[in-house]
């Protein structure tokens, strides 16, 4: 996959619409809040443009960017061999971990075990070390990337996994982890991250021994992991240009690091 620099930008990419004063992002809610702070940040740079940030998952980014609704879609993975017409713009990197509620006494995860809680083949925590209590199984909903990531890396078909509860973004599965001490999910290891900082109730187990730390992701030890993108289609507004370049330099590192992400310049 390529790539583009901070001085391709205005060469090569960006919204194909013309945004004016205002720049539109949509996509990743695993993105989102991080775009929102680089955002504003952008912003007292150059307080006559406004970026507008807008969730609704990987594919809406893609989607969006190539129709011209978006001037720039958040994709929260690398871009695929069908989606060569539009260009990615690396922000940051990320892993996903498998989140269990704080009082749950397990301490870490197997791919072998997740792949048979996934297919309910295992059906009580017992089985993995836990209580006697049947499992609450929380899966990602399709088009989200972090699902697709979840299935190629376990090599699992959508028809193969035995769900309780389906949700949307990372938001709902920390809640819904947080608020059910049976239940385990899957989520953004650096939106995880930032909730136990914040004192939510849930753990990331480390995988296969290995910590889901945003430590780990940064030594390339966590095996999970992925790209966080901005894509986007065509000629760039300048204003679109002016803050894929931000979000490219190393201004955005702090920020980034704020967020529990590892930025693309480490």
């Amino acid at each position: 996959m390529l790539v583009t620099g901070v001085a391709g930008v205005a060469m090569f990419c960006a919204g194909p619409r013309e945004s004016g004063q205002r720049i539109v992002l949509t996509g990743s809610s695993t993105l989102a809040p991080l775009m929102v702070e680089l955002g504003r940040a952008f912003e007292v740079q150059h307080p006559q443009i406004r970026v507008d940030v807008q969730t609704g998952g990987s594919s809406r980014g893609i989607t969006d960017a190539r129709r011209g609704v978006a001037d720039l879609g958040m994709v929260s993975r690398s871009l695929k061999s069908e989606e060569s017409d539009l260009q990615p713009f690396l922000v940051a990197r990320d892993g996903i971990c498998f989140i269990v509620h704080g009082d749950n006494p397990v301490r870490q995860i197997s791919t072998e075990q997740v792949r048979a809680i996934y297919t309910g083949e295992v059906r009580n925590w017992q089985d993995v070390g836990g209580p006697a209590s049947p499992l609450v199984v929380v899966h990602k909903a399709a088009g989200r990337s972090t699902q697709e990531l979840f299935l190629q890396y376990f090599q699992l078909s959508p028809g193969d996994v035995r769900a309780d509860v389906i949700i949307g973004d990372n938001e709902q599965g920390i809640k819904t982890v947080a608020g059910n001490r049976a239940a385990i999910g899957y989520v953004s290891i650096g939106t995880a991250a930032y909730h136990i900082s914040h004192g939510a109730p849930i753990r990331a187990l480390p995988l296969d021994g290995i910590p889901a730390t945003v430590e780990a992701v940064s030594a390339g030890r966590y095996p999970l992991v992925r790209e966080l993108n901005l894509v986007c289609r065509g000629q760039p507004s300048e204003p679109v240009a002016q803050f894929l370049r931000f979000v490219q330099s190393s201004a955005s590192g702090p920020i980034i690091e704020e967020q529990y992400f590892v930025p693309a310049t480490d």
